[in-house]
């Protein structure tokens, strides 16, 4: 089963990489390989803990795969967690978690492991997704310099 996690040190505080994080909404204007996404509900506890269901789009050449999964959104501890619903994976699993430094400096730690359903999709698909993966903590951080602004030492 492959799993790819990193730690990267990015120079914007916790808050706002949750922020962009949990906007899953704009996830096709930047996450590599996601075609569309497209939120099926959204919940919120008193404790103010969201639960999004949402179907994103992957494509890659001709190949074009669509996944269901439910995402929570725990501010208090900036946390989020990706749980697989529905789609061409046996099992997927993604993590984020944001851990401030400084004001406007956090270590942002990235998770994910999964299985594709298909043994022929995973050799089609399998080397391209790690490379993809490899490029989402690195792809959120540029986001982040776009909506946020650069910020130097």
């Amino acid at each position: 089963m492959p799993e790819f996690s990193t730690t990267r040190r990015v120079r914007h505080n916790a808050s706002d990489m949750f922020d962009l994080v949990a906007d899953v909404e704009s996830y096709p204007q930047f996450v590599p390989l996601c075609n569309a996404l497209k939120v099926r509900s959204r919940k919120e506890t008193p404790e103010g803990v969201i639960t999004i269901v949402a179907d994103m789009t992957v494509a890659y050449k001709l190949i074009r795969e669509t996944f269901r999964s439910r995402v929570t959104l725990d501010r208090a501890n900036l946390q989020i967690l990706v749980e697989y619903l529905d789609g061409p994976f046996s099992r997927m699993e993604n993590r984020w978690e944001f851990h401030p430094v400084q004001d406007w400096l956090c270590d942002v730690k990235f998770f994910i492991s999964y299985e594709f359903r298909s043994r022929m999709l995973g050799m089609l698909m399998g080397t391209m997704f790690d490379t993809a993966f490899r490029r989402f903590s690195a792809a959120f951080e540029k986001r982040a310099d776009v909506v946020y602004g650069r910020k130097t030492a």
